[in-house]
């Protein structure tokens, strides 16, 4: 593996799954691996969970961490290739990010969608220009479309579930539903969700939204989509509940109406569903707190699981730079 951009730069999902679950066991089992090596973390917008999981993930493979909060801590970055600088924006891109190629072994970047121009953020344009001059290995901590890193979590969490709890089913339903905000979010993590599902191809996946909250068919392209709430929640398996804005009506909030909040109530039809989400969560809104604090959330195994997704992926890159 070069880089991890998204779920493209896998080749076998089930062992890379594999693998962060071997490391859940055995944290230290490649302790060496990334000793005298260097990694860059590289914040745009704020991070708890990505943040301090892959600082653990690195130091368990003996790595170390640097972390730079560029939006509090460094100048304002200008992107824009042909940009006459005398604005806002003090340096440009193509004189930082070989600066940070010299320092690090690998650097990762977590960055935010504007959602004004759907095409300048679903051009990816920041994080392949730090792709493109730092010259080394770049991991996507959250991008302007995806959160690959967050999938392969949620996707080694399943796994983990079904292993532990077999199914009669061969595959599990796994259902995507919208849930009400109180402001505009990004599409990253449900695109990034049902880019891996697909990808993965072992679930019975469906995805439930209200009226114009369609996402990119190039990450849903084979899943069953409906506007039916209840209908994709009966005989779920696993409930992953996020919110996101209009990707047509770019950026939009089109609905606020909580009756698509998740209930107690509603899960009743599923086959006691594990309820799924990335946080952080508006309790109440998004997802009740009936089903956060009940037994069938799995949030803070799935947000735990984040430390092992990402030693897996450091591991790969660590081997590819031998």
């Amino acid at each position: 593996m070069k880089q991890f951009i998204s779920v493209k730069d896998v080749s076998l999902i089930n062992e890379l799954v594999a693998k962060a679950l071997a490391y859940k066991k055995q944290p230290l089992l490649h302790k060496n691996l990334g000793v005298g090596k260097r990694i860059g973390l590289l914040f745009l917008n704020p991070s708890l969970r990505t943040r301090l999981s892959t600082q653990i993930a690195a130091q368990n493979l003996g790595m170390e961490p640097i972390v730079f909060n560029v939006d509090k801590e460094g100048w304002a970055l200008e992107f824009n290739e042909q940009a006459i600088m005398n604005g806002t924006t003090v340096e440009h891109i193509k004189d930082a990010a070989p600066i940070l190629g010299q320092y690090f072994d690998i650097l990762c970047i977590r960055t935010f969608p504007g959602l004004v121009n759907q095409s300048e953020d679903y051009s990816e344009n920041i994080i392949h220009q730090f792709i493109k001059y730092t010259g080394i290995p770049v991991i996507s901590l959250e991008s302007a479309t995806l959160h690959p890193l967050q999938s392969l979590t949620d996707i080694i969490t399943i796994q983990e579930i079904m292993t532990a709890q077999p199914l009669v089913t061969k595959k599990p339903k796994v259902v995507l539903t919208w849930a009400p905000h109180i402001k505009s979010i990004p599409q990253c993590v449900a695109n990034s969700f049902s880019e891996w599902v697909n990808a993965w191809g072992e679930a019975d996946f469906v995805i439930t939204h209200p009226a114009g909250y369609e996402l990119d068919e190039k990450f849903t392209k084979g899943a069953t989509i409906t506007q039916d709430q209840n209908e994709a929640l009966a005989g779920a398996d696993f409930v992953y509940v996020k919110n996101w804005s209009a990707y047509h009506d770019y950026g939009k909030v089109l609905s606020t109406d909580d009756s698509w909040m998740l209930t107690n109530k509603k899960l009743a039809t599923s086959n006691h569903a594990k309820v799924m989400h990335c946080l952080p969560v508006r309790r109440n809104v998004e997802l009740s707190s009936e089903v956060l604090d009940s037994a069938n959330s799995i949030v803070t195994q799935q947000a735990s699981n984040r430390v092992w997704a990402a030693q897996a992926v450091l591991s790969e890159i660590l081997n590819a730079l031998k």
